[in-house]
C-alpha cells in the first residue's frame, strides 16, 4: 500500500508555524514510506478567502522546501462531490432532511449548554416538504454505544454516543460543511494517514461516523499536540511571529526551520542538528511526543547559525542581495551572527560608511582619535596589494615608533572604520574596504 498523507491549510490568512510544522511531519512521513504528500487548499469558505492567503501559502511551502507530488487540490472546486455525497447518505438512510430553524437551534444550545442536539427531524419527516423552507442535511449519529479513534499520537481515544451529535453535513443552501468536505476529499484522493493539530480530535469522531455511513476505510489518524510560547500557553502574537512568512523575514534559513521544527514534538535520541536526508530516514508517528512542545527562540538561532556557518561567503551574498565582493567580508562576521537580519547589519558598514558614529564610538573618538594622524601618513605610504596583514604591520610600526599601545591605536580605528566599537577584525575590515574608503573614512573622523 502506497502511503499518502496531506497538509490542507485554508486561505484565510498567513500559513502560521504551527500548521508549518504539520506540513513538514506530513511531508516527512510520506518520504520516509516512499509515499505521495499531496496538497489540498480548503477554500470552502468563499467569504473568507483572499487571494494575499493563496498566494502565501503556497509561497511559505517553497520557502521551507517542501515540494508537493501532483496538483494542488482546491477543495471549492469539489463542491458538487461533496453535495452528491450528502445525497447519497440521505439516500441509504444514513443522513435526513432537518427542518429546524435557525431560530430554534439557538433557542435549544441556550437552554441546553451541555447537550448535544438532537433534531426531531431524524425519524419523521413533513408530509408536504414543499410547505417548509429548506432543509439541510445530517448525518445520523449512532444513539448508542462509542466510536473509537485509533490514534497513532495518542492512542485509542473513545467518543460515547452521548458526545456525537447528528452533525449538518449539508447546509440548506446547498454547500457542504467542513467534516463532509474533508472526509469526501480525503477519500478521493486516497490519503491513507491524516496528520494534523490535536485540536481537530474531536472532529475525528464525527468524521469516522461519515466513514463508516459511506462504508469507507477509515484513515489512520495522527494528531499532534499544538505548539505553545515559552510560557506554556497556546502560541500567540504576543510570544512573538506566528506566521511562516514571518521568520523568512527575520532572516531564519528554510533549512534551519525544517530541522528546528522537526524537533518541536519529535526527536531521534539526543540528536539536535541533523540533515534533511536523516530527518527522512528517522521519523515515525511513533517518536512524536503527546505533551505540546514550547518555542524556543535561543535554540531556534542556535540551530540557525549552525546553517548559516555552513554556507559559504558567497552563498550568503546572494542570500542577502548584496555584491559578491562582500564575500570575505560575510566570512568574517558570520560566526558571529544567528540570522540573515544580523548578518546584513553586521555588514551593514561594509555597504555605507557611518554617518553618525555610535556613544561608544563617539566616547572613543573623543577619547583616543587624536592617534589617527599618527597613522594616516603611514597608511598613505602603504602600498598594494593593501591586504589585513600589511595592515596590521603598519599599525604595529606606528606603536612601536611612537611608543603608543595597541589599545591606544586600534580602537579609535574601529570608531572610524565602522561608525561602533563592534564587528570584525579592524586590519580585515579595512582591507575588505580597500585603501580609498579606508582612508576617506579616517580622514572624515579627525576633520
Amino acid at each position: 500500500m502506497t502511503i499518502i498523507t496531506r497538509f490542507a491549510p485554508s486561505p484565510t490568512g498567513m500559513l502560521h508555524i504551527g500548521s508549518a510544522r504539520t506540513a513538514l511531519f506530513n511531508y516527512l512521513f510520506a518520504k520516509h514510506t516512499g509515499g505521495k504528500f499531496l496538497l489540498r487548499v480548503e477554500d470552502t469558505d468563499l467569504a473568507r478567502n483572499s487571494d494575499a492567503a493563496y498566494k502565501a501559502i503556497l509561497d511559505a511551502m517553497a520557502w521551507l522546501g517542501l515540494p508537493h507530488d501532483g496538483d494542488v487540490v482546491y477543495q471549492r472546486l469539489n463542491e458538487a462531490r461533496h453535495r452528491g455525497v450528502a445525497l447519497e447518505l440521505k439516500a441509504r438512510g444514513q443522513a435526513y432532511y432537518c427542518y429546524a430553524s435557525a431560530d430554534e437551534l439557538e433557542l435549544f444550545r441556550s437552554e441546553n449548554p451541555n447537550e448535544k442536539y438532537r433534531s426531531p427531524w431524524r425519524e419523521v419527516q413533513p408530509e408536504d416538504p414543499q410547505m417548509w423552507p429548506a432543509p439541510s442535511i445530517r448525518i445520523k449519529a449512532p444513539l448508542n454505544g462509542e466510536v473509537i479513534v485509533k490514534d497513532a499520537v495518542q492512542g485509542a481515544v473513545q467518543f460515547g454516543a452521548d458526545a456525537l451529535d447528528d452533525l449538518v453535513i449539508l447546509r440548506s443552501d446547498g454547500t457542504p460543511t467542513y467534516n463532509l468536505a474533508v472526509v469526501v476529499d480525503d477519500h478521493d484522493m486516497g490519503v491513507t494517514h491524516v496528520i494534523r493539530g490535536d485540536d481537530h480530535l474531536s472532529n475525528a469522531g464525527r468524521q469516522i461516523v461519515i466513514y463508516q455511513a459511506m462504508g469507507w476505510d477509515v484513515p489512520i489518524f495522527a494528531h499532534i499536540p499544538l505548539i505553545h510560547g515559552a510560557d506554556g500557553a497556546k502560541l500567540s502574537k504576543r510570544h512573538g511571529a506566528t506566521s511562516t512568512t514571518e521568520y523568512a523575514d527575520m532572516g531564519y534559513l528554510p533549512e534551519a526551520m525544517r530541522n528546528y521544527l522537526a524537533r518541536l514534538g519529535w526527536g531521534h535520541g539526543d540528536d539536535e542538528i541533523f540533515s534533511d536526508a536523516q530527518a527522512i530516514e528517522w521519523f515515525t508517528l511513533e517518536h512524536i511526543g503527546k505533551s505540546p512542545s514550547r518555542l524556543d527562540f535561543a535554540k531556534l538561532n542556535h540551530v540557525n547559525a549552525h546553517y548559516l556557518r555552513l554556507k559559504t561567503g558567497a552563498e550568503l551574498a546572494e542570500l542577502l542581495d548584496v555584491p559578491a565582493t562582500l564575500s570575505a567580508a560575510i566570512e568574517s562576521v558570520k560566526v558571529k551572527v544567528s540570522t540573515l537580519v544580523e548578518l546584513k547589519y553586521a555588514i551593514g558598514f561594509y555597504l555605507t560608511a557611518p554617518a553618525t558614529y555610535d556613544e561608544k564610538a563617539t566616547s572613543m573618538l573623543a577619547k583616543n582619535g587624536a592617534n589617527i594622524p599618527l597613522l594616516l601618513p603611514a597608511f598613505e605610504a602603504l602600498g598594494e596589494p593593501w591586504i589585513a596583514q600589511s595592515v596590521k604591520a603598519t599599525i604595529d610600526e606606528v606603536a612601536e615608533k611612537t611608543g603608543k599601545k595597541i589599545g591606544e591605536l586600534m580602537p579609535p580605528l574601529r570608531a572610524a572604520i565602522v561608525g561602533a566599537m563592534s564587528g570584525p577584525d579592524i586590519p580585515d575590515a579595512m582591507a575588505i574596504l580597500g585603501k580609498a574608503e579606508s582612508l576617506a573614512r579616517l580622514r572624515r573622523a579627525v576633520a
